[in-house]
């Protein structure tokens, strides 16, 4: 079974449909990497897509060793160039030699034109190398916040309102999806402009002509590119069991509770069907589904062999794949929050932030994004949301918001950290491939940083208002805010006592 070769045939056809000028395929890698992030890993993704780059560039610019040799050749060539001008002609023999000269200044000058040509190339390709690889884990990280799913602050977000506030059912799979997929396009077309523009794969003088080496560069990418999605034959069974699956797993999951029209889940009591019925029940059925199409003969044949049929997904394969430590994480993260809550420390915390209510609520969230952008930079995401989530959660009812009006910008922030590599695993992978500097993260992820920030309270302030209802505080909000308060009272009582003692 190959369900992941999906991806390199994803990837090569829209490599194919989007043709082969640079900036429209750093977009095709870019909405690839996405769409995989949707739904595995940020770091699966990345570690999927580099491999394809990496071979799309190389067909493209050919390996190191190919640049080495160019620039060697170069520096050759301008070193007889330099000692050309150093030759001095006798004065008795310059007239006999005149000719010669003029042939030889014209040499000099179309040896200058063809060494500045390549190193306009060489410069040209160290950019192009540079913009593909950083474009990848940019993309991975923009699309985990597009599911509930896709990420691991996503997850905690769900699971932690399910401990602070029982009663908020507003936030689901669908609702979810049709609040960040719309953020994401956005920010990932913004990513795609932003970095094709900074690593010259888009030019601002469309009547710049192309030169001779880059246009045949990317008619030898284009032949590479085609010879590779042919290479990858008809699909098969098993690949496509496993996309109508997925499919049928993404229907299941936004029709559960779609919330302007009933889901299926109201045909059953409520609170008896979740978002992890589905997925138990589609991991259920590639247990047992064939990973090969079954013959109906076997059924009328008695003399056909009693052959085991390997099934979709194996135990064993299951227990090498499932990321436990990350399992093991989320329940960690869990009851460091409910120590939290129950201890009374993010009520202490979210009272000392106080300078906070005489800000407009737009501007507080504004100031809470950018904050966790920059803390996520040098921790990683599960722990800033982890520490953060309590806290937002105690300030919202402190200044009488929507939790969620400050809880989601809070963890879709923890997603953008694109200035360092050891921000988050995808960026110190593309990082580990040599070709990047920090210097190279840091100019381009400061720009996104800025504008995640600005996006996403653009999305906060407009569409998600109607979304998850953000224009008024909720009820069971209140209630937590009254045990809240209780607890803060009986709090107080035990510090009083024991100062009297």
């Amino acid at each position: 079974m190959r369900p992941l070769s999906l991806s390199p045939s994803l990837s090569l056809s829209l490599s194919l449909s989007l043709s082969l000028s640079l900036s429209r395929l750093i977009l095709g890698m870019m909405l690839t990497t996405s769409f995989l992030s949707m739904w595995l890993s940020n770091t699966a993704s990345t570690a999927m897509m580099l491999p394809i780059a990496m071979a799309v560039l190389k067909s493209l610019f050919g390996d190191k060793e190919t640049s080495r040799d160019l620039k060697r050749e170069n520096e050759e060539s301008q070193a007889s160039v330099h000692q050309n001008k150093l030759h001095t002609v006798p004065t008795e023999m310059q007239l006999l030699a005149n000719v010669d000269e003029k042939d030889l200044t014209e040499e000099k000058e179309v040896t200058i034109e063809v060494s500045s040509d390549i190193q306009k190339e060489e410069e040209h390709k160290k950019n192009v190398w540079k913009g593909f690889l950083i474009s990848i884990p940019y993309a991975a990280s923009i699309g985990g916040t597009a599911t509930l799913t896709g990420t691991a602050p996503n997850l905690i977000l769900s699971g932690q309102l399910k401990s602070f506030f029982p009663g908020c059912d507003v936030v689901n799979f669908g609702s979810w999806f049709v609040f960040a997929f719309p953020l994401m396009l956005l920010f990932l077309l913004f990513g795609w402009l932003w970095i094709s523009f900074l690593y010259g794969c888009i030019s601002l003088s469309w009547r710049k002509k192309k030169s001779e080496i880059r246009a045949e560069a990317e008619a030898r990418a284009r032949t590479v590119i085609r010879d590779d999605y042919r290479k990858l034959g008809p699909i098969k069974f098993a690949e496509q069991a496993v996309f109508v699956l997925f499919c049928l797993f993404a229907i299941l999951l936004f029709s559960r509770d779609p919330k302007f029209i009933p889901g299926w889940a109201s045909l059953f009591t409520p609170g008896f069907v979740t978002d992890a019925v589905t997925g138990v029940t589609i991991v259920t059925i590639l247990f047992f589904f064939p990973s090969k199409k079954p013959s109906l003969k076997w059924w009328f044949d008695l003399k056909a062999p009693n052959t085991e049929n390997q099934p979709l997904l194996t135990w064993r394969k299951a227990q090498e794949s499932v990321p436990w430590n990350i399992i093991l994480l989320l329940g960690g993260g869990f009851a460091m929050a409910k120590g939290c809550e129950e201890s009374g420390l993010s009520v202490w915390i979210g009272g000392q932030l106080d300078p906070l209510e005489n800000l407009p609520p737009a501007v507080a969230v504004i100031l809470i994004t950018a904050v966790i952008a920059l803390f996520t930079e040098f921790a990683s995401n599960t722990a800033t949301i982890i520490i953060f989530l309590p806290v937002l959660a105690e300030l919202a009812i402190r200044l009488k918001v929507h939790p969620l009006y400050l809880m989601i910008p809070g963890t879709i922030g923890c997603s953008f950290a694109f200035m360092l590599p050891v921000s988050t695993p995808p960026n110190s992978i593309a990082f580990a491939s040599g070709h990047l500097l920090v210097k190279d993260m840091a100019r381009t992820g400061l720009l996104m940083n800025l504008m995640g920030v600005l996006f996403l309270s653009l999305a906060i302030n407009t569409w998600a208002t109607s979304i998850f209802q953000l224009g008024s505080f909720p009820d069971w909000a209140n209630i937590h805010s009254e045990n809240t308060t209780l607890l803060v009272d009986v709090q107080n009582v035990t510090l009083n006592s024991m100062s009297k003692l």
